[in-house]
């Protein structure tokens, strides 16, 4: 595995799972603690804050829990209104 360079982004979510859970009026641990009683996803405040900033990796598991919870599309969720037409 690759080590990770200090600020280098892991994943391509992070940014929208924030942008998502502040419209839905949730705190970090709310969400993290919707992950663990609705999906049995055993996560914490921290792993949302490391999620968010992109300093944490996003198991698919999770990418479809975090969508459910939030209320929009996995594809949304990665690459927001800029999905490449080949997904579509």
């Amino acid at each position: 595995m690759k080590k990770m360079k200090k600020g280098e982004v892991t994943n391509l979510c992070g940014k929208r799972v924030k942008l998502s859970r502040i419209d839905k009026e949730m705190n970090q641990l709310q969400l993290a603690t919707a992950l663990s009683v609705d999906f049995g996803i055993d996560v914490n405040q921290y792993s949302i804050s490391q999620l968010e900033r992109g300093d944490r990796y996003v198991k698919d598991f999770e990418l479809v829990a975090l969508a459910e919870i939030l209320d929009k599309h996995p594809m949304w969720l990665l690459f927001g209104d800029k999905v490449p037409g080949k997904f579509k």
